[in-house]
């Protein structure tokens, strides 16, 4: 797993993987050093730009540290 890693679901069942860098009030999504997975295949696509639209939910592969 990718240190920060962020899953992505998105519209019609498919789901990226990346490290989030950024999004906006409209929940537009940057994501970095993206994979694409379906099913056991996996496609590295890098750095992808999501529409807030196309998004149904965003998970957090790892705890998040605070000080």
């Amino acid at each position: 797993m990718r240190k920060n890693a962020t899953q992505v679901k998105l519209n019609a069942n498919r789901v990226v993987v990346g490290t989030l860098r950024g999004f906006d009030q409209f929940m537009n999504l940057v994501i970095d050093n993206t994979v694409e997975v379906n099913g056991n295949e996996k496609n590295d696509i890098g750095m992808v730009v999501i529409r807030g639209n196309s998004v149904a939910m965003i998970e957090a592969l790892e705890p998040v540290k605070t000080q």
